[in-house]
């Protein structure tokens, strides 16, 4: 006979063990279902893709004080969600460093979009669309937004992206040069015939020497012509063109005359800057950058300036090129719902969007900000200037924005050298036209 020794664990337990055990383990489970939500929180981590640096090319001092001051609010909020960006990465570098971190599935789950970038982005889906977020969000009302910037980020109908800031490419009058001559400040619809005899009455020597030394404009380029004129070139994907328009003619024309009315002389930014030239197109991010009080002294001093509606062409109307900065939302996040909430603080988010005119040179694409009395009162403070958001409103109203199909920035450099071609020859206009369409749709067929 065999007789199995029983040890301690074998011993019958008490009622009270049992009832304490179980709970020992209820215990063990909250905590672990504790420490398990702690740690999720912990973890939670929303990643920003952003360059250091003003997007306009400018010198900036605060690179990233909007987004900090946006992510310090969110924080408020969301206490539990860390927010981090990788700082020092500059504008020039910005395009390479995200289209490899899009690449390797690395990507931030928000991220800055220049305008020349958003083509590319777009067609290799890196950029979710929003259109869902916008419906079911009953705080959020594009509306808000001025049309052409809310436009600038989308694409066949979807909202690849949302505005952050942006900034319309205006005229700058030498009001200096326009008193001297008794010539009234231009009316905000302006002509191009307005336009070509301000500029034909100032172009003159202005000393004993009899050199001419004053001139009408400088940087005045086909592509403000164009859109001046109302000539849509390129189709939406940027497989073909059309330049053979009437329009397109009329704008060559147009060149060729400001052109002449120059006397020939190759007219530059310089010449405007030192107080030369009556007008220059340029982005109001710059004339916020040179009016302010710290850079007055740097650039267009020794005369008085101020900005206008561009002028308009017979077949067009007072239209302005428009540059914007969105942020888009990675289309392989896992995090939308917080995504959305601090893209929308971004970029819809009233107090965060006057920080614009603070720490940036853009203006914000909401209009209510941008057209109201407490931003006009900062520009006039910054600039010393007596200026009214009407401008603006009128600027923004009538813009465009440019193609962003991948391969516009080539594309664009053929037009260049069509238009240059056709300006320097004595050939015939339409004829040009006809064999410059046929040379600008062979390149676009090749790059496909």
């Amino acid at each position: 006979m065999i007789i199995k020794q029983k040890n301690a664990a074998d011993a019958p337990r008490s009622p009270r063990f049992w009832a304490a055990a179980v709970l020992l383990l209820l215990a063990a489970l909250l905590l672990g279902g504790v420490d398990r939500r702690l740690s999720f929180h912990k973890n939670k981590k929303l990643t920003v893709g952003v360059f250091a640096g003003s997007y306009w090319e400018i010198e900036n001092g605060y690179p990233y004080r909007i987004l900090d001051d946006a992510i310090a609010r969110f924080r408020e909020e969301n206490p539990e969600i860390e927010v981090v960006y990788t700082s020092g990465i500059l504008k020039s570098d910005y395009s390479e460093w995200l289209s490899e971190q899009i690449m390797q599935g690395s990507a931030p789950d928000l991220f800055f979009v220049p305008g020349n970038d958003f083509g590319t982005f777009s067609q290799i889906g890196a950029l979710r669309p929003l259109d869902d977020l916008i419906r079911e969000d009953p705080d959020f009302d594009p509306e808000a937004f001025y049309p052409s910037a809310l436009a600038f980020g989308q694409e066949e109908g979807r909202q690849l992206a949302i505005p952050y800031e942006c900034a319309p490419n205006m005229m700058f009058v030498n009001k200096t040069i326009l008193d001297r001559e008794g010539i009234a400040l231009p009316d905000p619809d302006w002509t191009w015939e307005d336009f070509l005899s301000i500029c034909r009455q100032v172009t003159h020597s202005t000393d004993e020497t009899g050199v001419v030394n004053q001139f009408g404009v400088s940087g005045y380029t086909w592509v403000d012509a164009f859109n001046a004129n109302g000539v849509t070139l390129f189709n939406e994907a940027g497989t073909s063109c059309d330049f053979t328009v009437p329009p397109v003619g009329e704008a060559i024309s147009f060149l060729e005359n400001l052109q002449n009315a120059n006397s020939g002389y190759n007219v530059s930014d310089r010449d405007f800057s030192g107080g030369n030239v009556a007008f220059q197109p340029m982005m109001f991010s710059r004339y916020r950058a040179y009016k302010s009080r710290e850079l007055s002294l740097k650039q267009y001093s020794g005369f008085e300036w101020d900005c206008i509606t561009m002028p308009a062409g017979p077949s067009g109307d007072n239209v302005s090129r428009l540059d914007t900065l969105c942020v888009a939302m990675n289309s392989r996040t896992s995090q939308e719902k917080e995504a959305w909430e601090l893209l929308k603080l971004l970029t819809y988010d009233k107090e965060i969007q006057k920080e614009i005119f603070d720490y940036s040179e853009g203006i914000s694409p909401l209009s209510g900000v941008t057209e109201s009395e407490e931003t006009a009162d900062m520009i006039r403070r910054r600039t010393g200037t007596e200026f009214n958001t009407d401008t603006l409103r009128r600027a923004m109203g009538k813009s465009v924005i440019a193609p962003r199909f991948s391969g516009y920035e080539e594309a664009k450099e053929e037009v260049s050298l069509a238009v240059r071609s056709i300006l320097e020859s004595n050939a015939n206009l339409q004829m040009e036209q006809i064999l410059w369409n046929r040379t600008i749709n062979s390149y676009l067929k090749a790059r496909k």
